[in-house]
């Protein structure tokens, strides 16, 4: 085969749309895939002005274009991959990324069209966008419904309080609470969580700043209200007393480096969290799920309160008397008067803001470390930070 025929071979089974036109826009020829893109016949076309594959207003100006860029060599579209759109026969429209060639051919000037149809890609898109919208919508009603279940709540503990047996029918609607809890919000929230993943993985290759927005908020949201549900449920686990520390050895360094690693994932912008050990030994006697809960708890606080650009220190101490952890962060800090209350229930500091949290963190910690013979300490300064410590003695 020689190599006009291989050429002719290659455009004619080509699947992108070529097409070529003269210096005055008249079209020369179209391949297949071309024809096919527009629907119509090789001879409805060729003689005829490329302006009639065009909607408008690129068909009253494209030969404008063509004169301007004769008389002047100013380039919109020779040798640029840009997005336009194309009518068909029909007189539908659809979207195609063009490039231009300028061809010197036979003494004369041609020029000649590389046409990629981006119908699939911009449907995929769309489809992309509204899945988004619909969990993001998802999410907002899973929200609005944890937080009238909470305010019931609530009015249900004020309502009964005043006797033995309305307390006692407090406690029974805590327990639906918590068994309904568990089976409404964590199976969707997880099943919310993993369709944002897809979502963002299966959106990648579009490079669309919209979509990753809404999956963030996704993502944020999700988080937030796993937060919430986590703390509810451990509280209402301590108030039934069913909470009993299980005393194991195992390796601090170990634990706090595997925390660290986990909390880095989700911490702000540039927000680093510096891990440091003092002592030889690393081994403690402790409850490690309860000790993990009140490092988490306190570096998500740490992260929460902290700006992005920050730096968070978290440090383990093993003496011949203590075992010693401290996180300390330089955030908005705790304002005096509010840090008498900092370890009740459902407080939450007046310089939070619309910060997220359910007021509960701290005291969950609390109860924790005293479960485990342990103590909570903090100081803290207004714009400047605050410094958390827990202390267990040997």
């Amino acid at each position: 085969m020689d190599g006009v025929k291989l050429l002719k071979a290659i455009i004619e089974t080509a699947i992108d749309g070529i097409l070529t036109i003269d210096n005055r826009g008249v079209v020369e020829s179209l391949n297949p895939a071309a024809l096919k893109l527009f629907g119509y016949s090789a001879e409805e076309v060729i003689g005829r002005n490329i302006s009639m594959l065009m909607p408008e207003p690129d068909k009253s100006g494209h030969d404008g274009y063509l004169l301007r860029y004769q008389s002047t060599g100013e380039r919109r579209i020779i040798g640029k991959g840009r997005e336009v759109r194309g009518l068909r026969k029909d007189g539908t429209t659809f979207p195609f990324r063009l490039a231009v060639s300028e061809v010197h051919y036979d003494h004369r000037t041609i020029y000649t069209g590389f046409i990629h149809d981006l119908s699939k890609e911009k449907e995929a898109e769309q489809r992309l966008k509204e899945y988004a919208a619909e969990l993001e919508n998802l999410v907002d009603e899973r929200t609005r419904s944890l937080k009238e279940l909470v305010l019931a709540l609530s009015v249900a503990k004020e309502e009964v309080s005043t006797s033995l047996e309305k307390e006692k029918e407090l406690n029974q609607m805590k327990s639906r609470f918590v068994s309904m809890a568990s089976h409404e919000f964590r199976t969707p929230l997880s099943s919310i969580q993993l369709s944002s993943v897809l979502i963002e993985k299966y959106a990648s290759p579009y490079d669309n700043e919209n979509i990753r927005k809404h999956v963030g908020k996704i993502k944020n949201a999700v988080g937030n209200l796993t937060t919430i549900l986590n703390d509810f449920l451990s509280l209402e686990r301590l108030e039934a007393g069913n909470v009993e520390p299980s005393f194991q050895t195992f390796d601090l360094v170990k634990l706090a480096e595997e925390i660290t690693e986990e909390m880095q994932m989700i911490a702000k912008e540039e927000q680093n969290i510096i891990y440091q050990h003092t002592g030889l030994n690393s081994m403690v006697s402790l409850d490690q799920n309860l000790l993990k809960n009140c490092m988490i708890n306190l570096i998500s606080n740490a992260i929460k309160y902290s700006g992005e650009h920050t730096f968070i220190e978290f440090n383990t101490e093993i003496t011949d008397e203590s075992c010693i952890v401290t996180i300390n962060d330089n955030g908005i800090g705790i304002p005096e008067l509010d840090q008498k209350e900092l370890f009740q229930p459902f407080f939450r500091a007046n310089n939070t803001g619309n910060i997220p949290g359910t007021g509960l963190g701290l005291n969950i910690v609390l109860r924790y470390a005293t479960l485990m013979k342990g103590t909570v300490g903090f100081t803290s300064t207004l714009d400047k930070g605050t410094k958390f410590t827990l202390s267990f003695n040997k």
